[in-house]
């Protein structure tokens, strides 16, 4: 069973995203910040942060396939 706290958590994920597929990085960071506000410990959304952040200070190539290279480990 679907809980309400789950669909909510995955309306602003899937929004968060889609947005970040089309490279709106500043919007699919709200996006995944409002996800996290519904279920703080949500790992998926903490790593887009993550990447979203990285994606906004040094935006990827006009060709890019959407593929994050991680530089640390």
């Amino acid at each position: 069973m679907m809980t309400e706290e789950l669909k909510n958590l995955l309306e602003h994920y899937n929004k968060g995203l889609t947005l970040y597929r089309e490279r709106k990085f500043k919007d699919a960071l709200q996006s995944f910040k409002k996800a996290l506000e519904v279920r703080p410990e949500d790992g998926p959304s903490k790593v887009y942060i993550e990447r979203c952040e990285v994606l906004i200070k040094d935006p990827p190539p006009a060709n890019w396939d959407g593929v994050f290279t991680m530089t640390t480990k």
